[in-house]
């Protein structure tokens, strides 16, 4: 995700920098250059500086995007002093993240808090021109090219609705009509660049659907309010501001700095990791934290990365699950591999809304795909420990016959309450000679053999996401309730 963020970014600058040049853009290019070149430099040099204060690791594509971010929306420097409200700016999105962080944790965006700060003392140059109506084309592309991997439609449907209704009401008020400032929220105002790039921002976002569909809400209402109170006056990096604080309050607070305890090698590429945490740290089974690897030799796809919580909330350590082809691994995957014990890793932004429903009495069906078992692992052991068990299914499906792992819970959990596993060999070919389970893809007749009240439980799908996808059709053909099936998805692998 933040690769897609980086690299389209990038692209849309030097589009927009060719725009200025053949004068499509009412900028020059050599302005936009030059601009972005100052923003670049300023932010890689400020990030470094406060990275090496604090002794904070640091994310690798993080001042990169900030300073593609702030290039959209300052504008474009024509003078000595532009020159420095742009330095200026820059710095204090990068200080942000370090004085403005409580446990380790940022609390706003960093380009939003510096634009809003800059605004605040009378330096106003933020004229959001990424809402330009030439740009809403590509702009349009690109966000929602970041929101499906996200899959926060909900969050950016919350705040287009909100933000286009205020809007409408304020201009209503001042005389124009309500088609007129629909079409005028469009080309005039940075919805679309907003509302996917900005506020879409993974650290700054609180972690559950219900949650952030509140805070679209709340940042649209403020986007379209229209005020000015002294030096404060409405605008986007306001309301992303006043969202953020909301984000802050109803989100977990702590970044985690985890220490190498043991690792564990489950398969010929499956790999258990197990650190020890510095602090105190709830979650709920099923829910996944932001890993950031520190390491020399980055490569395209960053040093930061999403994985599910393998372990429970009742153990006393963080455990990570990981695939891991040491031969065909991003330099992340091999550096994870390499790491030795009290080797460091920083776990932040939990997140997930693949938890267990109130209900007790609920019956369950879990779907994992190979390393899709992990936030299985995670509440099958929460049910052992705390002795509260349910009625569960499991389908477990792998390609390999030794790439099954966590058998040993499982068996214990089928013994304490009765979880009933179904192991699934996707590639029959390679099924062993005494092999028990099931051979194949789920079928409409292998779930039924195994769940014959099919229309009563609610589904719960980890894995590949073409795996997910396809047995959520299956499910569905099978006539089970689209709000019976529960995903697991996050931002990246």
């Amino acid at each position: 995700m933040y690769c897609l963020v980086l690299y389209g970014l990038t692209v849309l600058s030097m589009i927009a920098i060719v725009f200025g040049l053949i004068h499509w853009l009412p900028y020059g290019g050599v302005q936009l250059a030059a601009t972005g070149a100052i923003l670049f430099v300023t932010c890689w040099l400020a990030n470094t500086f406060f990275s090496k204060l604090f002794h904070a690791a640091t994310n690798t594509e993080s001042f990169y995007i900030t300073a593609l971010i702030l290039f959209f929306i300052l504008a474009p420097i024509t003078n000595l002093t532009d020159v420095w409200v742009t330095i200026a700016a820059g710095v204090i999105a990068m200080a942000s993240k370090y004085l403005l962080a409580i446990d380790k944790k940022h609390i706003f965006n960093p380009a939003a808090i510096a634009v809003f700060l800059i605004g605040l003392f009378g330096f106003g140059n933020a004229i959001w021109w990424a809402g330009s109506a030439e740009l809403l084309f590509v702009f349009t592309i690109l966000g929602l090219l970041v929101v499906r991997k996200l899959r926060r439609f909900y969050l950016l449907f919350a705040f287009l609705v909100t933000a286009v209704i205020t809007i409408c009401l304020v201009n209503l008020g001042n005389g124009l009509a309500i088609q007129d400032s629909f079409v005028q929220a469009f080309i005039s105002w940075p919805l679309i660049f907003f509302g996917t790039i900005m506020l879409t921002e993974p650290e700054t976002t609180p972690p559950r659907k219900k949650l952030y569909i509140i805070y679209g809400a709340l940042v649209g209402i403020v986007f379209g309010l229209q005020f000015h109170i002294g030096p404060l006056y409405a605008s986007p990096a306001f309301a992303l501001v006043v969202g953020n604080l909301f984000s802050y309050i109803v989100s977990p607070k702590k970044k985690l700095l985890l220490h190498l305890k043991e690792m564990k090698q489950l398969s010929p590429t499956l790999y258990e990791f197990i650190f020890r945490k510095n602090t105190s740290f709830a979650f709920l089974p099923g829910q996944y934290l932001e890993w950031t690897l520190p390491h020399t030799g980055v490569d395209l796809r960053g040093n930061r990365r999403y994985f599910t919580i393998a372990s429970s909330p009742t153990e006393a350590d963080i455990k990570l699950g990981v695939k891991i082809d040491p031969d065909h691994s991003s330099s992340f995957k091999k550096a994870l591999l390499a790491l030795k014990p009290e080797g460091k890793m920083i776990g932040a932004q939990l997140s997930g809304d693949f938890v267990l429903p109130k209900d007790e009495k609920q019956k369950l069906v879990f779907i994992a795909g190979g390393i899709g078992i992990t936030p299985f692992r995670s509440i099958i052991q929460s049910f052992l420990d705390s002795g509260k068990g349910r009625d569960v299914v499991l389908f477990y499906a792998c390609t390999q016959a030794d790439e099954f792992i966590y058998k040993d819970i499982f068996a214990r959990a089928a013994e304490q309450f009765g979880l009933k596993v179904v192991y699934v060999l996707t590639h029959p070919e390679n099924a062993p000679k005494d092999w028990q389970g099931e051979c194949g893809r789920l079928t409409p007749e292998v779930v039924q053999k195994y769940v014959p009240d099919v229309k009563e439980r609610r589904y719960y799908l980890s894995g590949p996401n073409t795996m997910v996808e396809a047995y959520k059709q299956l499910l569905i053909h099978m006539g089970v309730s689209r709000s019976q099936i529960v995903t697991d998805y996050f931002p990246g692998y």
